[in-house]
């Protein structure tokens, strides 16, 4: 299995962009296209619904050596051996959703600032989203942060740091440039025409940004 460490580009199965039965396809086009770590949210889909497609996510990736992360719910990662929780500022603390999991497990924390960033490194997130550095319509109510904090963020937070938030191809050079060095994206990876060779161009940005630090 992937190490966290080594994960570069996060791609997220957003249920509100993807329909439930195509999410296998997803999946596997994500990690042809060399997306290290996966997410699996779905806001307005039942729990019962969500493990059962967890679960079924979890056996691509896990035989792809891929991590799997669910969003909000980690008495999912209760039922489903997935390798990782995430939760938001509103959600259930970092270590409550340990707790919850019962297992050892990442778990990750969504900051909208350095100061959360902060709070959440003290709080023991293994790695933290940062954003919206751009507006998206994943969130639509957040206020993008642009990319002027990320060489703050990446000077105090030891974790690994992915910048979120309406990042796209066309604007990761941007993005690296003002000093991220791993990212998510959700729409542009989600509607592109072509998702493995998107992800692949992707990666290969990110990756070439990594290898020369």
């Amino acid at each position: 299995m992937r190490q966290l460490a080594d994960c570069y580009l996060y791609g997220i199965v957003d249920l509100g962009y993807v329909e439930e039965s195509a999410a296998v396809d997803m999946v596997h086009a994500m990690i042809r296209g060399g997306v290290d770590l996966i997410q699996l949210r779905g806001k307005n889909v039942v729990i019962e619904k969500l493990t059962d497609i967890a679960a079924e996510l979890h056996k691509v990736t896990s035989d792809s050596g891929v991590p799997l992360v669910v969003n909000d719910h980690a008495q999912i990662a209760r039922e489903v051996p997935v390798e990782g929780v995430h939760v938001g500022q509103d959600d259930a603390s970092v270590n409550s959703a340990r707790t919850t999991v019962g297992r050892p497990i990442w778990v990750g924390k969504s900051t909208h600032s350095v100061e959360q960033a902060r709070a959440a490194q003290r709080e023991g997130a293994d790695y933290i989203g940062f954003g919206p550095l751009y507006a998206t319509p994943t969130k639509p109510d957040y206020i993008p942060i642009g990319l002027s904090p990320i060489s703050q963020v990446q000077d105090e937070i030891r974790c690994p740091i992915f910048c979120i938030g309406g990042i796209k191809l066309e604007n990761l050079p941007d993005v690296t440039a003002a000093g991220a060095k791993r990212v998510v994206i959700v729409s542009g990876l989600l509607q592109a025409h072509d998702v493995v060779g998107y992800a692949a161009r992707c990666k290969q940005l990110l990756t070439t940004v990594n290898q020369s630090l």
